[in-house]
């Protein structure tokens, strides 16, 4: 393979944020409601005015759109729009309107995701994806939310992983009887929450293309990248199967499935492993694992054959943003390889724009731009200047920084 690997022509070139992460007072969400909750030490502050950038995000379009950056994945909230059953807010639509033409008249093509882990209070006290009816009342949500990206989005992701969604599930259940959570590796996933979320996604996918036919949707899954011992392979499947196949099998039929790809997951005979001593991990705990993207990118295409994958997440957690250049570069390395070999990679959207809220803890830095938790300024680091010079040039390294 040469050196230098040239990106398809439409390839989708962006940074993703959520809404609760980057807004602030999201007040009627059931996240705004745990944070304050008490009920876990994890949740070391909350989320509380965010980045603001429910009224900045004029400045972050134009920081990422001069950055060179052509999309824009941000999603739109739930509990702002439906705040109370069945009552919708003309003023959040009208808002969330208003972000896509302005991402369009900067040049930047929006992706809209639908749900974002957050979803309204009294969603979940009904009993939230695990409800007969939960998937009745997103499509409901989703129909009402049709102005929002019947023009000027071609791209819709109905739930941001899906997957973790259904293991936050089973953790919120277990914390709030006063239980534990496994000291390594993920909880399983609520079975009931899982079949609620995928009954969700098939019905948002139809409301979608009622509303508006030329969207191309999709939802996008947490990898796990499950890296088993020698022999131990059956049980990284056994492992993997509840907390990520499934999730990725469910795409099947859709536009296109989602890629979020940040660490491996070691596997022995007893299970998941920890992170070895000696490995450098990131601000988020995570081993640094440039090669989990391409892992990730082959894997699912070797599971869902036939289906467009985009890296909708890819990103790392550290406060050197030296190292946040050659983690991408490696994982950029891996995309290009892995699309030289005839894997269908439509788009990379890089995780996160902004440094945010990263569920309980504003320490996890992910961000290609810095954002001051008391003024708000924005401040774009070096590997921002970097990888929209990168998408510029629509050119890709194939070998990784060191």
């Amino acid at each position: 393979m040469d050196d230098l690997f040239t990106l398809p022509d439409g390839f989708l070139w962006g940074a993703s944020t959520s809404a609760h992460q980057t807004e602030g007072g999201n007040t009627r969400s059931d996240w705004w409601a745990f944070e304050h909750s008490g009920l876990t030490d994890r949740i070391e502050e909350p989320s509380g005015s965010a980045c603001d950038s429910y009224h900045r995000w004029p400045e972050d379009m134009d920081l990422l759109a001069g950055l060179g950056f052509t999309d824009y994945r941000f999603s739109i909230e739930w509990a702002r729009i439906e705040p109370s059953p069945g009552e919708f807010s003309a003023e959040a639509l009208a808002h969330y309107r208003r972000m896509v033409e302005g991402a369009r008249e900067r040049g930047l093509r929006p992706m809209i995701t639908l749900h974002h882990f957050t979803a309204p209070l009294w969603f979940t006290e009904r009993g939230g994806w695990a409800a007969a009816e939960s998937d009745e009342l997103f499509a409901r949500y989703v129909e009402a939310a049709a102005p929002v990206f019947a023009e000027g989005v071609d791209h819709v992701c109905t739930i941001n992983e899906p997957n973790m969604v259904a293991v936050m599930a089973t953790g919120l259940r277990t914390v709030a009887a006063g239980g534990s959570l496994p000291a390594v590796g993920l909880p399983s996933p609520d079975e009931a929450t899982t079949e609620g979320l995928v009954r969700a996604h098939r019905r948002a996918v139809d409301s979608v293309k009622s509303c508006a036919p030329h969207v191309r949707t999709g939802w996008s899954v947490a990898n796990q990248i499950c890296r088993p011992e020698p022999g131990c392979e059956e049980r990284a499947a056994t492992y993997q199967r509840p907390r990520e196949t499934v999730f990725l099998e469910a795409a099947r039929g859709d536009d296109w499935l989602g890629v979020q790809a940040y660490t491996r997951t070691r596997i022995d005979a007893s299970g998941p492993l920890p992170v070895p001593e000696d490995a450098e991990r990131t601000l988020s705990g995570w081993e640094y694992d440039p090669q989990a993207l391409g892992a990730a990118l082959r894997h699912t295409a070797a599971t869902v054959a036939g289906t467009p994958l985009i890296v909708t997440e890819n990103g790392i957690a550290t406060a050197d943003d030296d190292r946040r250049i050659a983690y991408t570069s490696g994982a950029l390395a891996g995309l290009a390889h892995a699309v030289a070999d005839g894997v269908d990679v439509r788009g990379y959207f890089h995780w996160s724009a902004l440094d945010n809220y990263e569920w309980g803890s504003y320490r996890p830095t992910f961000g290609l731009i810095a954002v001051d938790r008391h003024s708000f300024v924005r401040t774009p680091k070096p590997s921002a200047a970097w990888l929209g010079a990168v998408g510029r040039t629509r050119v890709l390294p194939t070998a990784a920084a060191s």
